[in-house]
């Protein structure tokens, strides 16, 4: 069925549509991946977005369930140059068009994502609708300027809180959209934890007396949680704080720095970013659109890593606070897996407060 791409700009892409043909509205990125595919259909970090993949064929070793990284689908769109309808892996379970059919997410295929791509670089991230029928110019406005993605992360997390067995360090964390990999992550060190929705008070998580707080990736604009920096404000001295990603924004603005949006994000599995304590430098998995602002970071606030492509802040660290956080994702798969160690150096900032106290 034929379908098209409609960018708030007014240019217009048409392709072919699949998976679950219904119209949609979102935020259209790119992600530069050449895998994983699978992990980024379900990443809750991308609610309310229209995900472009910049690697040609998308789908050619299918679908598993051990790879996904929440419950469902969070794209609002699946945009590839060419649909593998004949995948080949051992662990194949599904192909693509069927998963986003079973998940009602429609894909687009066809079109050209080098230059759809070109678009996002020069212009910035746009909205845009995917759609199979005609639509008046005065329709695509409306439909456009109703999209919001401001509830992003009361979407995605959870109802209530969850306890995981562990014999190790007990970690509460604050589910903004949490990947899975970094439950499992924490698991295969032995940590127990108890996981809490985003809108929980800080009383509550600090009468569960953990050994620290994590604060957890998630989808949108950190500014549009300022009730929940609150919240991390009550809990900075009381406990040691790590976080991911939004977890990382979330911790910089309650430690009165700021935060702004990226032109185009950062969205692959290929960044580069520099340990500024080892000189090491390490390939990265990102998915954000929001970074901390170098400038105005209050004192005793520490810039850890910085990112190569655009010498953006990666990495905070406050010692007396016992505070550590990263932009990008140490629990990417499929990879790389360069970053892995952080988790480590979570626990181990964690700990040593704890003996400080």
């Amino acid at each position: 069925m034929k379908a098209q791409l409609i960018l708030e700009n007014g240019t217009i892409f048409e392709g072919k549509a699949f998976g679950h043909v219904k119209e949609t509205v979102g935020e259209v990125v790119f992600n530069t991946g050449m895998t994983g595919y699978q992990e980024i259909l379900t990443d809750p970090s991308y609610y309310g977005q229209i995900v472009t993949m910049t690697y040609p064929l998308v789908g050619n070793y299918g679908i598993n369930l051990d790879d996904i990284e929440s419950d469902s689908v969070k794209v609002k769109g699946f945009i590839v140059r060419e649909n593998c309808d004949q995948p080949n892996n051992w662990r194949c379970e599904f192909e693509l068009d069927e998963y986003l059919k079973r998940n009602k997410v429609i894909g687009l295929e066809g079109i050209d994502t080098r230059a759809l791509t070109k678009i996002i670089r020069n212009h910035g991230t746009m909205r845009g609708i995917i759609t199979v029928r005609e639509l008046t110019d005065s329709l695509v406005k409306t439909k456009l300027e109703a999209y919001s993605n401001t509830n992003a992360v009361r979407e995605v997390t959870p109802a209530a809180k969850k306890e995981i067995a562990g014999e190790g360090i007990h970690i509460a964390m604050m589910d903004f959209g949490m990947k899975n990999n970094i439950v499992r992550s924490f698991q295969n060190r032995g940590c127990r934890m108890t996981v809490f929705p985003a809108g929980t008070k800080a009383a509550e998580i600090l009468d569960a007396d953990p050994d620290g707080v994590f604060l957890s990736n998630g989808p949108g604009d950190p500014k549009d949680l300022m009730d929940v920096v609150e919240e991390i404000k009550a809990m900075v001295g009381k406990k040691p704080i790590t976080g991911i990603c939004l977890g990382h924004q979330l911790l910089a603005l309650a430690l009165g720095g700021d935060t702004e949006k990226l032109k185009f994000g950062h969205r692959g599995a290929n960044h580069p970013v520099k340990d500024l304590h080892t000189g090491r430098v390490m390939i990265t998995s990102q998915n954000h659109g929001y970074v901390v602002k170098q400038e105005g970071l209050p004192e005793g606030v520490e810039i850890t890593h910085l990112n190569l492509n655009d010498q953006t802040v990666e990495g905070l660290r406050h010692g007396e606070y016992g505070i550590y956080s990263i932009q990008f994702h140490p629990e990417a798969c499929p990879g790389p897996h360069d970053t892995d160690p952080i988790f480590d150096e979570f626990i181990e900032v964690i700990r040593n407060f704890g003996l400080k106290g």
